[in-house]
């Protein structure tokens, strides 16, 4: 399976980046995957909502531009459906054997995803009701989806 992780931002602080790198080296016996940043819009310190909007209207375009066609896109947002780690290895599991080779997790900025960019995913996914930091997520995602591979396959981890 092509698991793409598309991003906006860099990580920034040197614990997300070893979180990060960790648990893509684990997922390598399990998928291809790839993480691809795009830009993160610049904004004052006190932004008006036209210009929160803009932000994310760039930064989503980004974002899509990155897209395949093709690909079970899943985007995360606090307002999605909520999902326990065995229903996520249930539904990547469905995902493999319905030969959806390609799947894309979409992750915003700090002030989220665009419209366009929720409209055109297969899915939106919560984490919680909670709002974390869009760089904790990427780590909490991929530790995730590498729970998932190995609750699918019945191996030791899942507690």
């Amino acid at each position: 399976m092509d698991i793409k992780v598309l991003c906006v931002g860099k990580l920034k602080e040197g614990y997300w980046t070893e979180a990060v790198n960790e648990y893509s080296k684990r997922l390598g016996k399990y998928c291809t995957l790839s993480i691809i940043e795009v830009k993160e819009e610049k904004s004052g310190d006190h932004p008006s909502r036209a210009e929160e909007a803009g932000i994310v209207e760039a930064e989503g375009r980004r974002l899509l531009s990155m897209t395949k066609d093709g690909s079970y896109r899943i985007a995360l947002d606090i307002k999605g459906k909520a999902l326990s780690s065995e229903q996520l290895a249930e539904k990547m599991e469905q995902l493999r054997l319905q030969g959806r080779s390609s799947v894309e997790f979409l992750i915003g900025g700090s002030l989220g995803l665009s419209s366009e960019v929720l409209q055109m995913a297969d899915l939106r996914l919560s984490f919680s009701k909670m709002t974390f930091p869009h760089q904790m997520m990427r780590a909490i995602l991929l530790e995730q989806i590498y729970r998932s591979f190995r609750i699918a396959r019945n191996e030791p981890y899942h507690k």
